[in-house]
């Protein structure tokens, strides 16, 4: 069996870390996630096992406790950018109410 190195450890997460964004990106351009609800059920499954993986890697000493935390919150800020633009671009107009 090959030892894989610190270095190839951390391209591998950033590798899946970059996915994770491709995924987020390609909805960010279709908007099309509030049509397709398993689009949430894949970001999660996948931000699941991003943080396993990261949290693996802290253990064995291969990414610090808060570089593995800093790209989990990013990805999770870009996860929330993308529904807060979809949703101010798509809101439902609420009535004016007239005095």
């Amino acid at each position: 069996m090959d030892m894989v190195g610190k270095e190839e450890a951390l391209q591998i997460l950033k590798n899946d870390t970059e996915k994770i964004y491709s995924l987020i990106d390609s909805q960010k351009e279709h908007l099309c996630f509030a049509a397709c609800p398993a689009f949430e059920e894949v970001v999660d499954t996948q931000l699941f096992g991003l943080s396993k993986q990261i949290d693996f890697a802290i253990r064995l000493g291969i990414l610090e406790k808060e570089e593995g935390y800093r790209i989990l919150s990013d990805l999770e800020t870009s996860l929330n950018n993308m529904y807060n633009q979809y949703y101010e671009t798509h809101k439902p107009e609420l009535p004016i109410k007239e005095e």
